[in-house]
């Protein structure tokens, strides 16, 4: 298993070196940003060594969770796990962000083309709604900024909340949202564990905790909406495997409702429930599905009922991503450059899990190998549609806990080595580059 293990590192070290030295060494523009010089494609992100306070601590977590992550997890009560994983996440979140000190949290959320600044200006909710459509597209009256544009209104009236509620301060945003990202890897460890597989669950914790990720997962609104889809799955398991009738029913309505709101959130998010499709097959509890599917029409329904059409938006949106730098954007790159893009993102290990698991086969139990393989299903139709050409390291990251699940499998020899190579990458990125998000 180990020779399996080496050679999906080796693709994943290959196509991620590819994709970053394919476009200088050719002069091959592959129009990465429209606003970012010295672009560092397949990445957002723009090159800019640097150091900052949060430097320090970002050494002493990943030399801490080398040392001592995978001793922790299999020794802590569960509940204990649990508590130490929102902590640790929370904490190497953090020290990336500030690795570009205080603006680290407040950057994106400050910028003119993110969801903040529209919020701002919402005057009357039902009014937005039903205008939203119309100012969808390019040079239209009013029209949106980049990622309400690309986004249902699910997305915008979140934070036209924290604006209402006080708290739309650019910091105070972005620092709310990774409080709520860096609990995904916790809905990933409570699904697994209702189906029974809590030891394979210990031993993907370190990697879902000390992931490249949490640069993204910090301030990007992306990692809201992949925290909703973790834990709309976590309430289907658990739904699923309960003996008792007013839990069962409960956590389904829960977690339809949770995954209902996917698509008011992106509209690529439909894309995630081959997830709880996954769970029900390995758990064969289709007696929960009728509860789960009608609760998750409502949120579409409501705002339908307010206004917006999500099947009428859609293909206004599409006309609107091919009018913008997506033209620009050529597939013959980012049909991989994507893939590399999603590496870094869950970092190269991935690659090494995701061999090791194919390796094993049988061996693998369902539960593992059906969520892992319908993460990658989801990224390969989302990669073939051409919608997500760039900036995937946020976009697919609702998808990567459940991808990390395959580190479970690495060869034991390789624990700590692979765990180091997972927070290099990531204080690597942080340090070299300054990224969108």
């Amino acid at each position: 298993m180990a020779r399996a293990a080496a050679r999906g590192l080796a693709i994943a070290v290959v196509l991620v070196g590819a994709a970053f030295a394919v476009p200088p060494l050719t002069g091959w523009n592959v129009h990465a940003s429209g606003v970012l010089r010295h672009t560092a494609a397949p990445l957002y992100a723009a090159w800019d060594p640097h150091l900052g306070i949060g430097t320090p601590f970002a050494l002493l977590l990943a030399w801490a969770g080398v040392g001592h992550g995978h001793r922790l997890a299999e020794r802590l009560e569960w509940r204990r796990l649990l508590g130490a994983t929102y902590a640790a996440g929370l904490a190497w979140a953090l020290a990336l962000a500030f690795v570009s000190g205080p603006s680290g949290l407040s950057r994106a959320t400050s910028s003119h083309g993110e969801y903040l600044f529209s919020a701002r200006r919402v005057d009357g909710l039902h009014a937005m709604l039903q205008g939203y459509v119309a100012r969808i597209p390019l040079g239209s009256p009013g029209g949106w900024p980049t990622h309400p544009a690309g986004h249902p209104p699910g997305a915008l009236l979140f934070f036209v909340v924290l604006v209402r509620t006080g708290l739309g301060d650019p910091f105070v945003a972005g620092l709310l949202i990774t409080l709520i990202g860096v609990s995904m890897p916790i809905a990933v460890l409570v699904t697994m564990r209702a189906l029974g597989q809590e030891a394979l669950a210990r031993q993907a914790a370190p990697y879902l905790v000390l992931t490249p990720a949490a640069l993204w997962i910090a301030v990007s609104a992306d990692a809201l909406f992949g925290t909703v889809g973790a834990w709309g799955v976590a309430l289907v398991a658990v739904a699923a495997t309960t003996q008792h009738t007013r839990t069962r029913w409960g956590a389904a309505a829960g977690g339809g409702l949770l995954l209902g709101l996917l698509p008011t959130l992106s509209y690529g998010l439909v894309l995630y429930a081959t997830l709880p499709i996954a769970v029900l097959i390995v758990t064969r509890a289709w007696r929960i599905l009728p509860v789960v599917a009608v609760v998750a029409l409502l949120p579409v329904l409501a705002l339908a009922g307010g206004g917006f059409v999500w099947w009428e938006a859609y293909p206004v949106l599409r006309d609107r991503y091919w009018a913008g730098i997506a033209h620009d954007r050529p597939a013959s790159y980012w049909l991989w450059g994507d893939l590399a893009s999603l590496l870094v993102c869950a970092g190269p290990m991935v690659g090494a899990g995701l061999a090791s698991v194919v390796a094993r086969g049988r061996e693998v139990p369902s539960a593992v190998r059906l969520l892992v393989g319908a993460a990658a299903l989801s990224v390969a139709v989302a990669d073939l549609s051409l919608m997500s050409k760039a900036e995937v390291e946020r976009i697919w990251l609702p998808f990567v806990p459940w991808l990390l699940l395959s580190t479970a499998f690495l060869p034991e020899s390789w624990r700590r080595r692979a765990l180091v190579g997972q927070v290099v990458t990531a204080l690597l990125v942080e340090h070299l580059l300054l990224t969108g998000w």
